[in-house]
């Protein structure tokens, strides 16, 4: 299709970047072309380092790999069969080892990635590790890639910090193709909105144990990625509208004919980009960057991405801020209600249009670049197709109209004006807040502060019957300078039940919620936090606060002089009850790790 004229704030936006980012930018693509090499890798490898190389490989490969200049492919993993969205990958190794052979190449299984779930992990110690896991994916994804034996890479992963770690790693290997491979969800099963309902009601004493696994088990059942519209699937739909996906791959089903097909397109496309065509480094540049932000804002996508998109986007030299979200935000229309936004779960918005529908759309409206580079080739037109099997596998037009207007909306009729993400400012620091989720009546809430520097504090308040009438919950010290800046979406159901009592409720944190929390105003990520002596830590209970999501307005309402003469209130003391988990081995990370403005990283051209 033909490209329409940018949007004017879009065209405003990237020049921005592009400019902000002139140097660093620079810096990244010369070091990229200085590692690129002319013919294989492995051809600047000494007889014993390449013999260590091929020794373990069958007979074909070694042979090819020592006397051929045939392309080599790293797979990098992040299988592990505890993780539903991850057990898919078990044979997919296999499977792509095949299909490059068959194409002319080799593959090695180059290394596995750790990958933890933060559905488990909420509100255990383990959730402490979650976002530090990020950047110790990327460093394990750069390890594997650092053997000079490969020529493109393929990477397995879905899940929420997995999948930006994976593109952080291999950004350091910018001169490499490299293709994202996904899963699929698992199908439908319970409704989320009806999980959602007996959480609550379990939070209030109304339901007992029993009763809430059943409905998780009935949700969670298979299989696949969690079927709402949290990181993960957040994750899928940016790797696409970014172009490190083939077209129309992010949300077919694990197990089906048509998600085999299409990872065995994959390594198909890894050797014939192997050459030198589309490295990650070209990919990855200020238009593919803003391209995944305007698709997260119109399709209300996951808040941890204020800081995943940011360091995905440092990792390639291109600065983004969060001031570049709040401006595209305003003229970026919400086209998806996808559960927590709205009843829906990913497959009905897959099957209503899905992604190739909304990139037609948003390309039509002037709200995406269509000159970009991606591994299906230049432009972004191949998005707008959807795969299909025929005599083989194929891609057609995708629907020119929604096949559901109650999930995917076209551009000329939103389900808002505006996109699902805000910036906040005001005396506390700077927040992010989800919007697409909360009611309008509930985006303005003012009352006073009830303080708490544990989430574990809070349920213990709500269980006990001490929490009742408007109040605005400060859950502090849950930065990552603090504690690794855990997901605290174990407080939804309780303040969920609180705002369904009438109260006017809304939660202020450091700490991140999970990218499905919903229906509850959450000012998050504040910056600087407590730790960092961020105005959080001088909150008293009683204080009054205002969070004004239409205004973009986060503020105590305490006069200047009094609340800079306060004494900050100090970190908790370690209680010991994590003790013996982990926690000790990321101290490093603490110390070191950057403001979530900035993407919240220990990695040096990342932070």
């Amino acid at each position: 299709m033909t490209q329409p004229t940018l949007h004017p704030v879009l065209a405003r936006v990237t020049d921005t970047v592009r400019e902000r980012s002139e140097t660093t930018r620079a810096t990244y693509l010369a070091r990229t072309r200085a590692a690129a090499l002319e013919g294989p890798a492995r051809a600047g490898l000494g007889c014993a380092n390449l013999a260590h190389g091929v020794a373990a490989c069958s007979p074909q490969d070694r042979l090819a790999l020592t006397r051929a200049p045939v392309p080599n492919v790293a797979i990098v993993s992040a299988y592990n069969d505890m993780l539903s969205a991850h057990q898919p990958f078990a044979e997919y190794p296999a499977r792509l080892k095949d299909a490059v052979r068959a194409a002319g190449g080799t593959a090695q299984y180059a290394g596995g990635v750790p990958a933890m779930c933060d559905g488990i992990t909420q509100g255990r110690a383990g959730m402490e590790l979650s976002l530090f896991s990020r950047d110790l994916i990327a460093m394990s994804t750069a390890v594997a890639l650092s053997h000079d034996m490969f020529d493109a890479a393929l990477l397995l992963g879905v899940c929420d910090k997995i999948v930006p770690g994976l593109v952080i790693g291999a950004l350091s290997f910018g001169h490499l193709p490299t293709i994202l491979v996904p899963a699929g969800p698992m199908t439908s099963g319970l409704a989320n909105a009806e999980k959602s309902r007996i959480r609550q009601l379990h939070a209030e004493g109304k339901v007992g144990r029993e009763e809430l696994l059943a409905a998780e088990s009935a949700s969670y059942h298979g299989p696949g990625t969690c079927t709402f519209y949290g990181t993960a699937n957040s994750n899928q739909l940016l790797m696409e509208i970014m172009g490190l996906h083939l077209p129309g791959a992010s949300f077919v089903n694990p197990g089906t004919p048509l998600r085999d097909a299409l990872t065995t397109a994959a390594g198909e496309r890894a050797v014939a980009l192997a050459g030198g065509g589309a490295p990650i480094a070209d990919v990855v540049d200020e238009r593919a960057v803003v391209n995944g932000l305007v698709a997260l804002l119109a399709t209300g996508g996951s808040t941890n991405h204020t800081m995943h998109l940011v360091a995905m986007a440092a990792a390639a030299g291109v600065e983004l801020r969060w001031s570049d979200f709040a401006e595209l935000s305003a003229i970026v229309p919400l086209l998806a209600r996808v559960y927590p936004n709205g009843k829906a779960d990913i497959n009905h918005f897959h099957a209503a249009g899905g992604t190739s529908h909304l990139v037609r759309e948003l390309l039509g409206a002037g709200l995406l670049h269509g000159d970009v580079t991606t591994v299906a080739g230049e432009g972004l037109d191949a998005y707008t197709t959807e795969p299909f099997i025929g005599d083989g596998l194929r891609w057609r037009p995708g629907p020119a109209r929604s096949l559901d207007t109650e999930v995917l909306r076209p551009v000329a009729a939103p389900f808002a004006p505006d996109g699902g993400l805000r910036l906040l400012d005001g005396n506390l620091g700077r927040a992010v807040i989800k919007t697409s989720a909360v009611a309008p009546e509930h985006r303005i809430v003012k009352a006073p502060a009830r303080v708490f520097d544990d989430q574990a504090h809070f349920l213990a308040a709500f269980a006990a019957g001490e929490l009742s009438g408007d109040l605005v919950a400060v859950v502090r010290y849950q930065g990552p300078r603090a504690n690794g800046m855990p997901e605290l979406h174990k407080l939804t159901p309780a303040l969920g039940a609180l705002q369904d009592r009438g109260h006017r409720v809304a939660l202020v944190t450091d700490g991140r919620m999970s990218g499905a929390s919903g229906k509850v105003p959450a000012a998050i990520h504040v910056s600087p936090e407590a730790a960092a002596g961020g105005p959080l830590a001088r909150i008293r209970d009683g204080d009054l606060v205002a969070l004004d999501a239409d205004a973009g307005l986060l503020e105590v309402l305490v006069p200047a002089p009094e609340l800079d003469a306060r004494e900050h209130a100090g970190a908790p003391p370690d209680d010991g009850r994590w003790s013996g988990t982990g926690r000790e081995l990321f101290a490093a990370f603490r110390r070191a790790v950057g403001p979530a403005e900035l993407g919240a990283s220990v990695i040096g051209g990342v932070r």
